[in-house]
């Protein structure tokens, strides 16, 4: 590999690190402001309001690890025929 091929090939990571990052504080910070809209409107509203339990957390946890599968799978190539 000449330094040319690996200095793309790091750009092309770096690059890749970056907008993952961006887009990840994004989703985390969307999540944050609905479940803090919910929590308010629902201590507006005279209720309590809810606290995370840990149920909820670890379902919302697997549900993360499986879209972190989905988007590690995006980056292989297809090699098998008649997969999706």
């Amino acid at each position: 590999m000449s330094n040319n091929e690996l200095s793309t090939t790091t750009n092309s990571q770096t690059q890749t690190y970056v907008l993952g990052a961006v887009l990840g504080a994004i989703a985390g910070l969307l999540a944050a402001v609905l479940y803090a809209r919910a929590n308010e409107e629902e201590r507006l509203a005279g209720g309590q309001p809810q606290k995370l339990q840990t149920g909820q957390l670890i379902t919302l946890g697997l549900a993360l690890l499986g879209i972190i599968r989905q988007v590690a799978e995006m980056g292989r190539p297809d090699t098998k025929k008649g997969r999706r």
